[in-house]
């Protein structure tokens, strides 16, 4: 997925533990192999070029292009499936995939564990007794800074995704226009349980804006957020402080 994934698991049986990273590894390798844009051979590329119907690909491109839906819908269409005109997932995989090998390490019978996918991270259980995980946000004016720390709280289900324009330039694209984003923000960094939904919120909101990307964020449950504008001005959910620290 031309990125880097880093895995931190603490607890569990060893042997169990080493099964469910390789199979997670694979997993990932396999989901980089089924759903890439730039690979021909790619399940993806063959379904757009209509060499494949979605029936005779493997389930879980019916599952992603399922879900990608859902966020079309639930993205009140700043989140699409379909770049230039073309079927394109990519929006949703990595943090669904990033989120998927999480569970299956969890499922191994782990304390906790701590997937990063190129800087998006899928939290589940806890690092140790009394211990919270916390992650660091990146700080897109000042390299190498952060503009802040969410912390989980006891053994639950966290995700941190961030989008923006300081790693990748800017890439996020406007569904309306198909072209890039053009918007007063810099970064977006969404805070919820499931990396799936928090990375395609974090996409759909920095299209829209900060000021309607931060009003239809403080509409979703169980998200919480953080907007950084071009402007070095700050503006977070309502419920974000109790996520800090």
């Amino acid at each position: 997925m031309g990125t880097v994934f880093s895995f931190d698991v603490r607890g569990g049986e060893p042997d169990a533990v080493r099964t469910a990273l390789r199979e997670a590894v694979a997993g990932l390798h396999r989901v980089d192999e089924v759903f890439s844009t730039y690979r021909d051979d790619s399940q993806l590329s063959r379904l757009a070029r209509g060499e494949l119907t979605v029936e005779e690909c493997d389930p879980e491109v019916a599952e992603v292009l399922a879900l990608g839906a859902e966020a079309e819908r639930a993205g009140e269409g700043w989140f699409s499936l379909r770049y230039q005109g073309e079927l394109d997932p990519t929006g949703i995989v990595k943090g669904w995939a990033t989120e998927r090998a999480a569970r299956r390490i969890a499922a191994a019978g782990v304390d906790g564990v701590s997937v990063n996918g190129g800087g998006d991270v899928q939290l589940l259980g806890s690092p140790g007794p009394q211990r919270p995980w916390r992650v660091g946000v990146s700080d897109p004016l000042r390299p190498g800074g952060l503009a802040a720390v969410v912390s989980s709280a006891g053994a639950e289900e966290l995700a941190v995704a961030t989008s923006g324009t300081a790693e990748r330039g800017a890439h996020i694209v406007d569904p309306r226009t198909g072209r890039s984003a053009v918007t007063d923000l810099v970064a977006v960094t969404v805070v919820a349980p499931s990396l799936t939904w928090a990375d395609c919120w974090a996409t759909a909101a920095f299209a829209r804006g900060s000021r309607e990307g931060l009003a239809w964020l403080e509409s979703l449950p169980d998200v919480e957020a953080l907007l950084i504008t071009a402007g070095d001005e700050v503006r977070c959910t309502a419920g974000l402080a109790a996520r800090l620290g």
